[in-house]
């Protein structure tokens, strides 16, 4: 007997391990809904989106679909409200009252999502992603509805927990005040979360970007997430959001999830992209297969449709800085997670996301560190395992045109070097001690140097 429960657990581990292993082996790559439409997007958006990445995204990479925020709630028409307060009654329920099943666990609103009629959740939706060769995401927020621990609802998989026995009270999100926080020490926390991942796993969820949990870091949620993850027997990534994730807890969060965000919602701002270099530098050397500091989602192509922020727009970033701020998130070896809402693209979008040899940079990259930062002149690189070519990134951060330098010897190259501009995806020619281009203010330049020698 013994040797059969030894057996058993052995194949359990392995079996983990193996799911572990699968799991944003390089950064994550997809669309995610919320810069387009805030927490209003409708399923035929979801699918509109799926089929537009299917099309003309997947063959590069491109592959999770992300339903971002309040798919539980019912927007009223035309409502771009993004966090809507829940108000008490005079009995103490809660209105609006999300969509909820009797175990505490929020569903998604059939107004929205009219395939989840009848119970059926996101599996339909997930299907159909499935369906294309997609994966496929959904947000939720840290912890346990309000609405679940008034109206007490059970807890599955345990004798007699109700919600209102694992929630902690004192635990609220600031600018959402739907959910409670988890006391993890309590008896049924963890096997609420088990329960969330099992019904996720039934709908086939691939990804869950979990909110409010990393400013504060929630240490034993966090770790209460993952236990769920390896227990619901499907690879699911663990996204952790928003930051600024604190950097003193970069060991436990590169044990616990998957992707975690550096800084706060990332705008379609200059200001912000210079803010986002400072996050990265304090988060080097921290990313590697299986967890990936996280720069925010890719503020480019048609946003805010429904809100959250400014009106309806294509991204407001110049060209020039829309070039750079896909050479960083590349460079850096950031997830990639479109914002803009993608059967809107222009051949100019299209472009920047199906350069193949960029997106290279961003898969297959390693190491990536800043060489050096002075005079409005940026530079970063990263190494290309299994050979002795390096990525190099160019960026001028001042605001006027400049000419930028690279000494080969900065980066250990001897001999002649091969210089091949990746946007452009031509070779510029071959040098001997360095290389110079000059960059609109701004902008940015993404290189493969070759040695010859």
């Amino acid at each position: 007997m013994k040797k059969i429960n030894l057996f058993f657990l052995l194949l359990c581990f392995f079996a983990c391990t193996r799911l572990s292993a699968q799991v944003a082996a390089t950064p994550p790559m997809g669309w995610n809904s919320y810069n387009c439409f805030g927490s209003a997007v409708h399923e035929d958006e979801v699918k509109a989106n799926a089929d537009y990445m299917a099309e003309h995204l997947k063959q590069y990479g491109w592959e999770y679909v992300v339903v971002d925020f309040l798919w539980s709630y019912d927007n009223p028409p035309g409502s771009n409200i993004g966090n809507p307060f829940q108000l008490r009654l005079q009995d103490g329920s809660y209105v609006p009252w999300l969509t909820m099943d009797k175990w505490g666990r929020l569903t998604p609103q059939p107004t929205k999502f009219p395939s989840a009629f009848g119970g059926n959740g996101f599996k339909p939706l997930g299907d159909y992603i499935h369906s294309k060769g997609l994966k496929f995401g959904i947000h939720v927020m840290r912890g346990i509805p309000r609405q679940a621990v008034w109206s007490k609802s059970p807890v599955k998989g345990t004798n007699g927990i109700t919600a209102d026995m694992v929630a902690d009270t004192n635990s609220k999100c600031p600018w959402m005040n739907h959910m409670y926080g988890l006391d993890m020490k309590k008896p049924g926390a963890q096997e609420y979360l088990n329960s969330l991942l099992e019904l996720y796993a039934s709908w086939g969820v691939d990804f869950i970007k979990v909110d409010d949990l990393s400013r504060p870091y929630s240490n034993a949620e966090v770790e209460g997430y993952q236990k769920a993850i390896q227990q619901c027997g499907r690879p699911v990534v663990l996204s952790l959001s928003p930051g600024e994730t604190p950097v003193a807890q970069a060991a436990h969060a590169t044990k616990y999830a998957n992707m975690w965000r550096m800084a706060d919602d990332f705008w379609d701002n200059w200001k912000e992209i210079l803010h986002m270099f400072e996050y990265a530098k304090s988060w080097e050397g921290v990313g590697g297969p299986g967890h990936w500091p996280d720069c925010d989602m890719i503020q480019i192509g048609k946003l805010s449709k429904r809100g959250p922020v400014g009106q309806e727009r294509y991204s407001r970033f110049t060209e020039d800085e829309e070039y750079t701020h896909m050479t960083f998130w590349s460079i850096f070896r950031s997830p990639l997670m479109i914002g803009g809402n993608l059967p809107e693209n222009r051949d100019f979008e299209l472009n920047l996301f199906t350069n193949d040899e960029v997106i290279a940079v961003n898969q297959k990259g390693s190491s990536p560190k800043q060489l050096y930062k002075k005079d409005g002149a940026m530079i970063w690189y990263s190494q290309i395992p299994g050979s002795k070519d390096i990525y190099a990134a160019f960026f001028n951060i001042g605001d006027d045109d400049k000419s930028i330098s690279l000494n080969f010897k900065d980066l250990g190259l001897k001999g002649r070097v091969t210089v091949r501009d990746l946007w452009k995806k031509q070779d510029v020619g071959q040098y001997s001690s360095g290389y110079q281009q000059k960059i609109n203010k701004h902008g940015a330049a993404l290189f493969r140097l070759s040695p010859k020698n």
